[in-house]
């Protein structure tokens, strides 16, 4: 039986890099992003089904749900930044932080939700990927980074709940993407590791199946 992956922020950094790493290696993978023209192009590259969309949208959630009745590995990679230039929390705008919660922490529980009967079925794993900026304390970071702690802790208590399924919360390090860029500018984020490299050791994580927990892969 064909392994199915379904990867959120897919035509893209991480999300992209690691949809070509499992391709190669005889996945069957359902991608969804927010770009509909990137997304295809990336569908079309690695035979992949292409469903565009927001993960925001709970009508977007249930289609990707019922997409993928069979799944044996679920990616929350999709996320937001937030406000740029990089607030401090003093003055952190309330209304834009209730948004990023919704994309970093409310739209992935969501989708675990939805896509755990179909996870335990087959057995299978979650990755969700979070940020050092979880756990240290970097200026202009602590919206961001809030949102990626709850998102770690939910991994946490999901992973003690769930003992049947493997859940990773999962550290990538720095990586030359365009969300680095965006927060400290091109040459900087040109200078962090390439998303390649990053999802080789992801795929071998999920191959390797360890104990769930936290992994930095930096």
């Amino acid at each position: 039986m064909t392994n199915t992956a379904l990867i959120t922020g897919a035509s893209r950094g991480l999300g992209l890099a690691l949809a070509r790493s499992l391709a190669g290696a005889g996945w069957n993978l359902v991608l969804t992003a927010r770009g509909a023209d990137e997304l295809a192009r990336v569908a079309d590259e690695l035979g992949a089904t292409a469903i565009p969309g927001d993960v925001t949208d709970p009508r977007h959630r249930e289609r990707l749900a019922a997409a993928v009745p069979g799944l044996d590995l679920l990616v929350n990679n999709a996320g937001a930044l937030g406000v740029t230039p990089l607030p401090p929390v003093a003055g952190y705008p309330l209304a834009d932080f209730r948004d990023l919660l919704e994309a970093n922490v409310v739209a992935p529980l969501a989708l675990v939700q939805l896509t755990l009967p179909a996870l335990r079925a087959r057995g299978g794993a979650i990755v969700n990927v979070t940020s050092d900026a979880a756990a240290e304390p970097y200026e202009g970071w602590g919206g961001y980074g809030a949102t990626k702690a709850a998102l770690e802790q939910l991994s946490n208590v999901l992973a003690a709940e769930e003992p049947e399924v493997a859940v990773w919360w999962v550290d990538p390090g720095e990586m030359n993407t365009a969300m680095l860029a965006q927060a400290v500018g091109a040459e900087e984020a040109g200078q962090a590791v390439d998303p390649a490299e990053v999802a080789t050791a992801l795929r071998a994580l999920v191959g390797e199946r360890p104990p769930s927990g936290r992994v930095n892969l930096r």
